[in-house]
C-alpha cells in the first residue's frame, strides 16, 4: 500500500490507530533508512485506508516510487516471504525466532538460518556482429512481450555453464564468449537475476515448446514490445540498443 503525494507515490504514514491494529499481527517487520523506522506487515486482507493511499502491485511500484524506496520496499517483501515460510526448524521442528533483522534461530537446538537466495542466470545473446538479438516470448509471461532467455542455476552447475545449458535447451542455439554484466534482486519472491552477454555460434534456431511460445532474431530497428524497466532483461536490452554492450 502507498501514499498518493501529488501525481506520484511515497511509503506511507499510518494515524497511530491503524499501528495498533498492525501490531496484533505476527507478521510486522521493521526497518531504519535515513533516521526513519518503517513498519512491513502482512495483512489478511486490502484494508481500505481512505482516498490518500492505494494498494499497488510490487513491479507497479517501481514505476512511481523513488529508487530507494522501491528497494525497501522489495528487500522488505522479500523478508516477509521467507519469515512466513520459516516458522519451524527444518532440524527438530520447533518454532523458529529471529536473531537479528535477517537471521532466526531455532528455540529447541539452535540452529540458525538465513533468507535463501535463488541464483539465475538471464542472458542477451547477440549475433552478426551484435547487430542482432534473440528475444523469446515465455508461455509464463503475462503480458504479449518479448523478453530474454533465462533460467535457474542447477546444483553444482557455474554460472556460465548454466547460461550455455539453458540457451541450447531453450533454443537449440551454442553460445561462446560468455561474460558478466550486471545482476538484479528479483523479489518474486526469492530469485537474485544475474546479467550476462554471450555471443552466438551456431545452431538453428528451435525453440523449446514447453517453455517458449514465439522467439527470434530482432536488430535494432525492428524490435517487438520488450520488458518494463522494472526488469533486468530491459537494462540489458536497453544497453545493447546503447552500444554498451
Amino acid at each position: 500500500m502507498l501514499q498518493k503525494c501529488g501525481d506520484s507515490y511515497i511509503l506511507p504514514f499510518i494515524a497511530d490507530k491503524y499501528e495498533r491494529f498492525f501490531e496484533t499481527l505476527d507478521s510486522i517487520l521493521r526497518y531504519e533508512f535515513e533516521g526513519v523506522v518503517y513498519s512491513s506487515v502482512v495483512v489478511p486482507v486490502a484494508i481500505d485506508f481512505g482516498d490518500a493511499y492505494s494498494w499497488v502491485g510490487l513491479r507497479e511500484s517501481y514505476e512511481v516510487l523513488p529508487l530507494e524506496h522501491y528497494t525497501m520496499v522489495a528487500k522488505s517483501r522479500q523478508l516477509q516471504y521467507w519469515n512466513q515460510n520459516s516458522k519451524y526448524c527444518g532440524s527438530c521442528g520447533r518454532e523458529m525466532s529471529f536473531h537479528t533483522e535477517i537471521s532466526k534461530v531455532c528455540e529447541g537446538c539452535g540452529k540458525e538460518i538465513w533468507p535463501v537466495l535463488q541464483p539465475a542466470i538471464i542472458v542477451l545473446v547477440t549475433k552478426n556482429k551484435g547487430e542482432e538479438v534473440l528475444l523469446v516470448q515465455s508461455r509464463n509471461f503475462r503480458g504479449d512481450y518479448y523478453g530474454l532467455v533465462a533460467g535457474y542455476v542447477e546444483t553444482g552447475e557455474t554460472l556460465e555453464e548454466c547460461v550455455y545449458r539453458e540457451v541450447l535447451e531453450e533454443t537449440g542455439c551454442s553460445v561462446k564468449n560468455i561474460r558478466y554484466i550486471e545482476s538484479q534482486s528479483w523479489p518474486h519472491p526469492n530469485t537474485l537475476m544475474i546479467g550476462f552477454h554471450a555471443e552466438y555460434s551456431e545452431g538453428e534456431l528451435r525453440l523449446q515448446d514447453s517453455e517458449l511460445k514465439r522467439g527470434g532474431w530482432f536488430p535494432k530497428s525492428k524490435l517487438p514490445e520488450i520488458p518494463k524497466r522494472v526488469s533486468l532483461a530491459r537494462r540489458l536490452i536497453d544497453r545493447w540498443i546503447l552500444g554498451e554492450i
